[in-house]
Order: C-alpha cells, then sequence, then structure tokens
C-alpha cells in the first residue's frame, strides 16, 4: 500500500476499481460539490499509481499554486474560453500522446447545475478514447471506478446516460447535486 492509499484509508474512505488501466481515457468525475473532491480523488488517482490531468479555471493558477498544480497536471482553463478550442487543443493532446488520463467533472463547477457540460463527451469522441465513470460518495466515503463508458456521438443521449448513471450518489452537499 502506498502513502495515497494509506491516507485515503486512514481518512475512512475506500477505494473499488474494476476498470483496466487504459493508457488513454477521459475520467468522469462525479458529483463535485467541494473541493475536497480534488482531494480525495487526487489521492485516489495516486493510490492507484496513474497520474491525471485535470481541468481547473485560470483563477487558480496564480503565483505560487500555478507551479503546483501545472507539476501535478493542471490545465488552466480561461473563464471565457471558446468551448470548442479547449475542447479540439485537448483531442489534439490526446492524439499526439501515448498516455493521457484526463480527469473531468462534468457539472463544471461546484454549484448546482442542471445542464451539465458535453465537453468530455465531445474530447472522448474525438480522440476514441473511453470514458472511466468515477463516483465519489460521501455517505459511504467510497470512490468506486468500476464503469466504463464510449460515447456515440450523440451528445444528448450519451449525457442522458452519464447523468443516470450517477443517481443516488451522495454529494458532500446534496442540495448542489443535480441529475435531473
Amino acid at each position: 500500500m502506498n502513502l495515497a492509499a494509506s491516507i485515503l484509508k486512514a481518512l475512512g474512505w475506500s477505494l473499488e476499481v474494476t476498470v483496466p488501466d487504459h493508457p488513454k481515457c477521459v475520467i468522469c468525475i462525479a458529483p463535485h460539490t467541494s473541493n475536497w473532491d480534488f482531494i480525495y480523488c487526487e489521492l485516489a488517482c495516486h493510490s492507484l499509481n496513474w497520474t491525471a490531468s485535470f481541468l481547473m479555471k485560470e483563477t487558480w493558477f496564480f503565483f505560487p499554486l500555478n507551479y503546483f498544480f501545472k507539476a501535478i497536471g493542471g490545465i488552466p482553463v480561461p473563464r471565457k474560453a471558446k468551448g470548442a478550442d479547449l475542447t479540439e487543443t485537448i483531442i489534439r493532446r490526446f492524439k499526439e500522446s501515448n498516455s493521457l488520463k484526463i480527469a473531468i467533472t462534468p457539472e463544471g463547477t461546484r454549484k448546482r447545475v442542471d445542464k451539465w457540460r458535453s465537453g468530455m463527451l465531445y474530447i472522448a469522441h474525438g480522440a476514441n478514447v473511453p470514458i472511466l465513470l468515477a463516483k465519489l460518495d460521501y455517505k459511504h466515503k467510497h470512490i468506486s471506478l468500476t464503469d466504463t463508458y464510449l460515447p456515440t456521438g450523440d451528445i444528448d443521449t450519451d449525457i442522458q446516460f452519464i447523468k443516470n448513471y450517477y443517481k443516488g450518489v451522495n454529494a458532500k452537499y446534496p442540495e448542489k447535486f443535480c441529475t435531473d
């Protein structure tokens, strides 16, 4: 057991992983209602000896945190970023890399949102990589990474499937998590 796994265990969290270690994939992480989600997910990735990049709003990338976030895989997202530009950049990164994992929260924010962002679907479909579905369940202190989803290209169908997959998962702040 490595240090990250020991920390998760000491905090009372369990980790269940049955998906293969894909060299290239998008990791969909939900629910995302707290900054703690990031910490638990980083610990989970490191306990698996995985390195995953992640998208984070650029306002977090200020000195000296910018060096830290970039070192652990952070990709700054400008507030007024054009969705297609960011999506195409990440698809290009996948195509140019032998190994790349990117963790994305479909809500795109810690606030309650009814409409989930579809960028991860465009990225996974455009790069021809699977989406690993990661659940963060605070009630049971359990992180599961047990299912893989291959986007069909029908964004509405894909997003509805993923929202349904996360129904019943217990967020840190349940009032901020919506799968309807």
